[in-house]
């Protein structure tokens, strides 16, 4: 398990950060299973709709509204996905001519700009969800605030993948995790 966290030749700093990083890894990986699975369930859920509607000619109450649920927590989570894999917005065209120095400033202002958004999105997420608990979903008459849920945790895992990249941590990751390697590693 200790090789799976340290790599050799580790201080003290490295071995605690890679501890952190060990952990975020592990709930980044569930999140990723999660959102295949909410992604699952909304095709059910919006299948089964259209089946309702159009065959038994009534509709299920409740589907539209835990669909919208689901696709906002999965946006959230997608986004947090594009940040780590580098996908979002960005404009190559003006950067690419500029010399090497100057597109590693414009690459690390991307990533403090980044950082920022995924704090902001922490912090006010965080106050959206507190003000919005006691109020009621129509349909399900589940909590207003777990319609947000998921933009707090979607900016903290924006704001890490932006920090490991504007500090070039990414080293300390533990990517065997998120390929499923580390199952086999554990298992062995």
């Amino acid at each position: 398990m200790t090789d799976l966290i340290f790599q050799k030749d580790m201080n003290i700093f490295e071995k605690i950060f890679s501890c952190i990083t060990f952990l975020f890894d592990i709930i980044y990986r569930i999140l990723l299973t999660y959102a295949k699975v909410v992604l699952l369930v909304i095709i059910v859920i919006v299948s089964a709709q259209v089946f309702s509607r159009k065959f038994i000619g009534s509709s299920i109450r409740w589907s539209e509204e835990v669909a919208l649920l689901l696709m906002v927590w999965l946006a959230f989570i997608a986004m947090a996905i594009g940040v780590e894999k580098k996908l979002h917005i960005a404009i190559e065209m003006f950067v690419k001519p500029l010399p090497k120095p100057v597109q590693k400033i414009i690459e690390k202002i991307n990533d403090t700009a980044t950082m920022l958004f995924g704090i902001i999105l922490v912090i006010y997420g965080k106050e959206l969800v507190a003000h919005t608990m006691s109020s009621t979903l129509p349909a399900t008459q589940w909590p207003a605030g777990i319609a947000y849920l998921m933009m707090p945790i979607g900016g903290v895992f924006i704001t890490y993948f932006s920090f490991l990249s504007l500090f070039n941590l990414e080293k300390y990751r533990h990517i065997e995790i998120e390929e499923g390697k580390a199952e086999t590693s554990l298992e062995a």
